[in-house]
């Protein structure tokens, strides 16, 4: 039997980045855009706070870029703050690397099992999908899934009752499949 799992958001992540306020290493993005524009070319920021000391710093998604080249509706999403459009750029691998920041996702996702009861005695199959890049071991969702310890589901790994065509250990961002035999 088939059983889907998401791994969804629940709000914004953290974003780890030092302060140059207060040397703290944690900012929240409040979704909220500053652009600039200077003759033809634009700049725009996505502002972020400390959650220490409350000090605003930019992140930058636009740099030195013709009006023309910017696409009207992204430039109507900044104009109007659209924290949906801060989501999808503090997963966009390029705006992390230009502005040298990390994503801290504890406590910003949740687990959707959709509360199927399987019977006990039959092998489960488990589709996990991501809906964001929400990096995540998998024996933590297993565990949490099934309501399992972590321990537990090692055991599982190692006694060969829990497989997967992917590899259970480390962090996935990705979609997987794993078989629980009962």
């Amino acid at each position: 039997m088939l059983t889907n799992w998401v791994v969804a958001p629940t709000c914004l992540p953290l974003v780890r980045r030092r302060c140059h306020a207060c040397a703290f290493e944690r900012f929240r993005a409040n979704g909220k855009f500053r652009v600039n524009a200077n003759q033809k070319l634009l700049d725009a920021w996505l502002l972020v706070l400390c959650t220490a000391c409350g000090d605003t710093a930019k992140l930058t998604v636009l740099e030195r870029v013709n009006v023309r080249s910017v696409r009207p509706e992204l430039l109507d999403r900044m104009h109007d703050n659209d924290p949906g459009l801060a989501a999808e750029l503090l997963q966009d691998p390029v705006v992390q690397r230009r502005n040298r920041v990390g994503l801290d996702w504890d406590g910003a996702w949740r687990l959707d099992t959709s509360g199927a009861d399987q019977p006990e005695d039959e092998a489960i199959d488990v589709a996990v999908r991501f809906a964001a890049r929400i990096p995540v071991r998998p024996v933590r969702l297993i565990a949490e899934g099934f309501g399992f310890s972590r321990t537990e589901v090692e055991r599982l790994i190692d006694e060969g009752n829990l497989v997967s065509a992917t590899r259970l250990s480390g962090k996935r961002s990705g979609d997987f499949t794993f078989l629980l035999k009962r």
